[in-house]
């Protein structure tokens, strides 16, 4: 399965959709792009509350491998 993105780096058409794993602890297995800069809190964890948060889509290029990554509009 192939897509209508073309990749920025070598110009080739129709990356492979995919997206990006998180296996750390506590995790729900896919990652989200968060608005703000990372701001830690008193244990050393991402501030996340009340901020906007987004599905990341991702393509890969099969001919130079470069990742292509967007945050989803919901």
């Amino acid at each position: 399965m192939t897509s209508n993105v073309t990749c920025t780096q070598c110009g080739t058409p129709g990356l492979a959709p995919g997206f990006i794993e998180d296996a750390g602890e506590h995790s729900r297995g896919y990652a989200r792009w968060i608005a703000g800069p990372l701001e830690r809190g008193l244990l050393g964890g991402a501030k996340r509350l009340g901020r906007e948060r987004h599905q990341i889509d991702a393509y890969r290029c099969p001919k130079c491998g470069h990742l292509e990554l967007f945050a989803v509009q919901e």
